[in-house]
C-alpha cells in the first residue's frame, strides 16, 4: 500500500526549509514578545523581497540583532548598526537594518503601555484568530482590515516598515490569521493550538 501524499499549502513546496516553516511554524498563534520582535524585524526585511530570500538568512539575523531580544537591539550603536551592514548573512538594506533599532525602542514602548505586544497586536483580532476558508492562493489577500488598522496604529507610534501587507505577512505568520488553504493538513491541526 502507498503512502498517503499530505497536501500542503503550495507556497511553500520550493525547498525543505521552507516546507518545515510551514510544517511547524506558519500560522500557530503566537505569545511569545521575542518571537513577535522576530517576525517584525524578518516581516520588515522581507519588504520588496520573498519570504524565501528572508527565511535563508534568518540565522544571520539571529546572530546579527542580539537572538531578537528587543531591549539589546534598542541600546545598538550606529557604530554597530554600519557593522551589521556589512554582514553578507542579512538583507544588507541601510533603512531596513536602522529601523529594526527604531523599532525595538517603539516595541519596548508598546510593551510598557499594554504589559506585553502580545496583548497589543491580539487585541486587533480581538484575542481569537481568524479563521478563513481558502481554497486557493489566488484567493488569499494581501491586506484586511485588521491588518490596515494594525498599520495604521504601528506607523503613529513610530514604527517603520510596517504597511499593511508587512503587517498581514506578519499576522497570517503568528497565527492571528489562519490562512492555511483548507485542504492543508495544517489547516485544522494550528487551530488545535491554544489561542
Amino acid at each position: 500500500m502507498q503512502a498517503k501524499e499530505i497536501n500542503r499549502c503550495t507556497w511553500c513546496l520550493k525547498f525543505d526549509q521552507y516546507i518545515e516553516y510551514h510544517d511547524k511554524e506558519w500560522g500557530v498563534p503566537v505569545h511569545d514578545d521575542r518571537i513577535h520582535f522576530e517576525f517584525l524585524i524578518l516581516e520588515g526585511a522581507q519588504a520588496g523581497l520573498s519570504w524565501s530570500t528572508i527565511l535563508k538568512k534568518r540565522e544571520g539575523y539571529r546572530k546579527a540583532f542580539a537572538g531578537f531580544d528587543p531591549e539589546k537591539v534598542a541600546r545598538f550603536t550606529t557604530r554597530k548598526l554600519e557593522k551589521i551592514l556589512l554582514d553578507p548573512g542579512i538583507v544588507r538594506n541601510r533603512l531596513k537594518v536602522f529601523a529594526a533599532r527604531n523599532n525595538a525602542l517603539r516595541f519596548l514602548d508598546v510593551q510598557k503601555e499594554f504589559g506585553s505586544f502580545d496583548q497589543y497586536i491580539w487585541s486587533f483580532v480581538n484575542h481569537k484568530p481568524i479563521v478563513n476558508k481558502w481554497k486557493s492562493l489566488k484567493q488569499i489577500p494581501a491586506t484586511s482590515k485588521q491588518s490596515d488598522a494594525l498599520s495604521q496604529d504601528l506607523s503613529k507610534r513610530g514604527f517603520k516598515f510596517v504597511g499593511s501587507t508587512v503587517m498581514y505577512a506578519h499576522m497570517q505568520a503568528c497565527g492571528l490569521i489562519n490562512d492555511h488553504l483548507v485542504d492543508c493538513f495544517r489547516y485544522k491541526q494550528v487551530q488545535q493550538v491554544p489561542s
